[in-house]
């Protein structure tokens, strides 16, 4: 049961495994099926153990996780929790990448498509068109980002966990912005950016940028603070309230979804095909110190994560340059 298991901070560092992964190969989750604790993961049930609230009015202090060695081992795992859901909540990714993938190398290479023939049917005996894949010519190599956060033990020790967290949870939003500019600017890059009719955008230029995209479905467009405010004011974008309401997404007339990225700020708006545009590569997911958070002694918080994102099908993305530009 998870009360018995054995914690010790070699649970970090047991290759393949995450410390939540190893937490429960040790204390499986099928043990728990129609009990109390069945909706709980493995690291939940430990914090249950050693009584640590981490959210909530009555939640605990910092110093919580170190009133023994064993529960110290989970300070990190709380940690990196607390910053990664930091991370997804600043995230566009999971709006624009049509796959996500993983990889143990430091570089990665991407796939090139190419399509040629028509597809007005095939004579007897006649060529097939085509689409062939390849891979890219030349590597790239995954981008670094992290994130140091300077805090002595005893600056933190009589924080409440839950404002303790919304910390960390800003530490993980400022490195998904900069995994959210890498993006953007790899799938814009290469791409001739069209221009609006006018000398400000109107609803008329979204809808031909929309139409633009040809045999691919344009369903997102990402634009910065500046020129989503002015899509925003448009007429026509007053009777989207409702879609804003029910889904927490602004979305146009016509079903495209706006996301505002402060990573683009030359007044560009980058218009996707989600499905097939490009692909968002991992070499790690977050990772923290363990060896120093364990230690009550620690003075900063350092995390970082290995990415990359490719284009996929570059004609399934379309740039346009708005008056701010």
């Amino acid at each position: 049961m998870y009360n018995n298991v054995k914690l010790d901070k070699g649970l970090y560092s047991i290759t393949g495994k995450s410390f939540t992964q190893a937490l429960t190969q040790l204390d499986p989750d099928e043990n728990y099926v129609n009990t109390e604790l069945a909706g709980l993961d493995a690291f939940e049930r430990q914090l249950k153990r050693f009584d640590i609230r981490v959210s909530g009015e009555n939640c605990d202090r910092v110093e919580k996780f170190f009133v023994s060695q064993e529960s110290a081992v989970l300070f990190p795992e709380y940690v990196r929790r607390m910053i990664k859901q930091g991370m997804n909540e600043a995230s566009i990714i999971g709006d624009i990448a049509a796959a996500s993938t993983y990889t143990d190398g430091m570089d990665f290479r991407g796939m090139t498509v190419t399509v040629s023939g028509n597809d007005n049917g095939v004579s007897q005996g006649g060529s097939l068109p085509q689409t062939t894949v390849r891979l890219a010519s030349s590597a790239s190599a995954l981008t670094k980002f992290a994130r140091k956060l300077n805090c002595s033990y005893e600056s933190i020790r009589k924080q409440r966990l839950e404002a303790f967290g919304v910390i960390l949870k800003g530490l993980g939003a400022q490195i998904s912005r900069a995994v959210n500019k890498l993006a953007v600017t790899a799938l814009s890059t290469g791409v001739t950016p069209g221009s609006i009719a006018g000398a400000s955008i109107t609803y008329a230029d979204l809808a031909a940028f929309w139409a633009s995209i040809g045999d691919f479905d344009m369903n997102v467009m990402v634009c910065g603070p500046d020129v989503m405010a002015e899509i925003l004011a448009l007429d026509e974008m007053k009777l989207c309230v409702s879609d804003f309401m029910s889904s927490g997404k602004v979305k146009t007339p016509y079903g495209v979804t706006i996301v505002k990225c402060a990573a683009i700020t030359d007044g560009k708006i980058i218009g996707i095909d989600s499905n097939c545009a490009g692909e968002m590569v991992y070499g790690t997911d977050i990772v923290v110190d363990y060896d120093k958070l364990i230690s009550s002694q620690c003075d900063e918080i350092a995390c970082s994560v290995t990415v990359g994102f490719s284009k996929l099908m570059s004609g399934a993305v379309k740039v346009l340059a708005t008056s701010a530009s």
